[in-house]
């Protein structure tokens, strides 16, 4: 296992650790970087230690004492690691540091906007630029939106636990939030040159179990669960052996992971069935329609678009709006995809959004509307930011400006 490997598998964790100790979000994270720092330079000279996440929340747990010895504030602190004998909790301890770093992000004092984009800087490990396109906000709201919300937790004294059980409904919503969040950016990476971050996407798939069983009588992180499993089932056909996009109706159904698929289906059921359906109980509701078509045609587009006006009702969105849009064209024609579409572009909430462009330029294409196509086409190439869909988006524009050539 090579550094790298193990920065993208442990970083989180081990941030999440030394937040417990610290106290601190900005000191766990400067630490963080100078432990991977250290064992960069050490590592390809003496090898890679037995635990290598031991091995770097020591060093990095040893670096925090030497800052904090400098700072004479911090004494009492500076005393209770230095005589902590094991800062790590066991491999096998549940609930783990990375659930109970969730639940300090997402307390009530916080506004949800923060508690959902701290957990994703801090957990999530994603830039600031990259939380603040999951908002539709700029970078610099972003980045005074986390400094606010680390300010509150310190000034508050939020304390880094698992709250008791009368007060975990009501961050419920965010710590769902959060955990699909950091699934979409690993299923579907904002930037970069491959499409996915199967780490992100693991590592939600793992918390959502995780608050399963924390929450065993609540139907919608069963829901959520069912959602995740079910579009990471298609994960490896989801691009080709080159890297490039593969479109779902494109995709090779044989090779989707039916084993997560059953499990899924059976999760969308039991959150259907008992209790009070949420929007996550009905989103997977429409990934398991998409799981259970055995070919892209004979896809029940019709109960798709009665799912979406549903969950529009429940949790309205501009994305919602976009992909019920998207569902109607495909069930009705693509001229009324396109008749939505220019409805949710003249509310100007989606401005900028590239798969707003490309879901226009895809009606264009089917409807032989070459020029609109290309100018779609071209629109979408101008706000994407992940090489794979850039990639797949010029594909297709060379093909529509070959055919008007023609």
């Amino acid at each position: 296992m090579d550094i790298e490997q193990i920065f993208r598998e442990e970083s989180a964790r081990i941030l999440a650790t030394l937040i417990r100790l610290l106290g601190s979000f900005d000191l766990a994270e400067e630490v963080t970087q100078e432990a991977f720092t250290i064992a960069v330079q050490q590592w390809p000279l003496q090898g890679v230690p037995d635990s290598p996440r031991a091995w770097l929340v020591s060093t990095a747990r040893h670096k925090a004492i030497d800052i904090i010895r400098r700072n004479a504030r911090f004494e009492a602190k500076r005393e209770e690691l230095v005589h902590e004998a094991d800062p790590m909790l066991s491999d096998n301890g549940w609930p783990d540091d990375r659930l109970r770093l969730i639940f300090t992000c997402c307390h009530p004092a916080l506004m949800i906007e923060a508690q959902v984009a701290l957990t994703l800087r801090t957990l999530g490990g994603l830039a600031t630029e990259e939380i603040a396109k999951a908002f539709l906000v700029p970078s610099a709201t972003m980045a005074q939106r986390l400094v606010r919300a680390k300010q509150k937790i310190r000034d508050a004294a939020i304390p880094y636990r698992i709250p008791p059980p009368e007060e975990i409904a009501e961050r419920l919503d965010a710590v769902m939030v959060v955990v699909y969040l950091i699934f979409n950016e690993g299923y579907n990476a904002a930037s970069g040159d491959a499409l996915t971050r199967r780490d992100l996407s693991s590592e939600a798939i793992r918390l959502a179990r995780l608050i399963c069983e924390l929450m065993p009588h609540a139907t919608e992180p069963r829901g959520l669960l069912a959602l995740m499993l079910l579009h990471d089932s298609r994960r490896e056909t989801r691009s080709n052996a080159d890297g490039d996009l593969v479109l779902l109706e494109n995709q090779d159904r044989s090779h989707w992971n039916q084993i997560q698929i059953q499990e899924g289906l059976k999760l969308t059921e039991s959150a259907l069935r008992n209790g009070k359906t949420g929007p996550y109980a009905i989103q997977a509701a429409i990934a398991a329609l998409h799981a259970q078509a055995r070919t892209s045609d004979q896809t029940d587009w019709p109960q798709i678009t009665a799912l979406y006006d549903v969950l529009r009702q429940l949790q309205p969105s501009p994305i919602i709006e976009l992909n019920r849009a998207v569902a109607v064209g495909m069930a009705k024609s693509p001229e009324a995809g396109l008749n939505l579409l220019a409805d949710i572009e003249s509310r100007e909430e989606l401005v900028g959004y590239h798969l707003l462009s490309a879901a226009r330029a895809d009606f264009h294409r089917r409807l032989k509307q070459w020029p609109e196509a290309a100018a779609s086409y071209r629109q979408a190439l101008s706000q994407v930011t992940n090489q794979a869909e850039r990639r797949f988006l010029n594909k297709r524009l060379s093909e529509i400006e070959d055919l008007q050539k023609m």
